[in-house]
C-alpha cells in the first residue's frame, strides 16, 4: 500500500469497517494538548492515540524520551482500536505527518502494512470539505497479530561502530548545537548529516513529490540500506523514512533512542556546528 493517501479517498471510506482512522495530534510542550484536541473534533470515528502512552514504551535511565512500546502492549493496543490483519490504517495529525508518521512506521515494523498517512493531515480534511465529530463512534476490537522486524533498526553500538550514513531530522539549529530546547545537550552524532524532515513538505504541509524527495535523498550518495535516521527521539525520523519509502528508496534505519538516547552516556561523542 502506498504511504500516503488523500482526504478524497478516505471520504469515500468512512464507516467501512475494514479501515480504522487514528488520530496522531500531540505537541511536545503540551502532551495532553492532543488528546484534547481530539475531543473537541476529529475527523468521524477517529480513535486517538497518545504518543506517550501508546506509541512509546516506558522512558528508563538509559532511554530516550520515546522508546519504542514492547509489541505486546501495542498490539493489544491496536486491537482495542478494531485493527486486525486486514485492517487499513490511515493516521493523520495537524503537524505535516510528523506524528502521524510514527504509527505507519511501527505498524510497519510490526508487519502490518496496510497503513498510509494522510497527506495534509486535518488542514487538508477541513479543505476538501470534510467535518468533525466529537463522539468516538463504533469500535469493534478485534486481535491484532504482528511480529517486529518489518522496518530494520539499529542501536546506539551499531551507530558508535560507525559505517552508516546517518542523518539528523531535526531544525537546524538544533543539529548545529545553537538551540536545545528539549533535550539537555546540544549538538548531533557524529558525522551525521542534517535534513529536516519538514524539507519533506511543500508550503500547503503535503509531501513534495516522489521524484523531488528521490532527489533530496538520493544526493546522501548512499545506498538506502546504509543510511540510518534519528531525530531527538525516534519520532520525526520516521517522517524521513516515510519519504524515503514515498520515493522509492525502501531499506534505510531508524535508530529508535535518537539523540535524547545517544546523550544518555556521556562517553558518546558529541559534534557541534554545521559540518558533520
Amino acid at each position: 500500500m502506498r504511504p500516503l493517501t488523500d482526504a478524497a479517498t478516505l471520504a469515500a471510506r468512512l464507516g467501512d469497517p475494514g479501515w480504522v482512522v487514528v488520530d496522531c495530534r500531540f505537541r511536545l510542550d503540551a502532551p495532553e494538548a492532543g488528546e484534547a484536541a481530539w475531543r473537541e473534533g476529529h475527523i468521524p470515528g477517529a480513535v486517538y492515540a497518545h504518543l506517550e502512552r501508546d506509541l512509546s514504551g516506558p522512558v528508563t535511565a538509559a532511554s530516550g524520551r520515546h522508546p519504542l512500546p514492547a509489541p505486546g502492549p501495542l498490539m493489544a493496543r491496536l486491537g482495542a482500536w478494531g485493527i486486525g490483519p486486514g485492517t487499513t490504517v490511515v493516521a493523520y495529525d495537524d503537524a505535516g505527518g510528523a506524528f502521524a508518521a510514527r504509527l505507519w512506521w511501527l505498524l510497519r515494523w510490526l508487519g502490518h502494512r496496510r497503513v498510509a498517512v494522510l497527506d495534509g493531515g486535518l488542514a487538508a480534511w477541513l479543505a476538501a470539505g470534510g467535518g468533525l465529530a466529537r463522539d468516538r463512534g463504533a469500535v469493534r476490537p478485534c486481535r491484532f497479530e504482528g511480529r517486529p522486524g518489518g522496518m530494520p533498526t539499529v542501536d546506539a553500538e551499531a551507530v558508535r561502530a560507525g559505517g552508516w550514513c546517518l542523518v539528523d531530522a531535526r531544525a537546524p539549529e538544533r543539529y548545529r548545537g545553537e538551540e536545545e530546547p528539549i533535550d539537555p545537550v546540544a549538538g548531533h552524532i557524529p558525522g551525521a548529516v542534517n535534513l529536516p524532515f519538514t524539507g519533506n513538505l511543500d508550503r500547503a504541509g503535503r509531501f513534495l513529490p516522489p521524484a523531488a524527495l528521490a532527489r533530496r535523498f538520493a544526493a546522501l550518495g548512499a545506498a538506502p540500506q546504509r543510511v540510518v535516521h534519528y531525530c531527538g527521539s525516534g519520532v520525526t525520523a520516521c517522517h524521513n523514512l516515510l519519504a524515503m519509502e514515498l520515493a522509492g528508496l525502501a531499506g534505510a534505519r531508524l535508530y529508535p533512542g535518537s539523540w535524547s538516547e545517544w546523550i544518555r552516556d556521556p562517553a558518546r561523542a558529541v559534534a557541534r556546528g554545521p559540518a558533520p
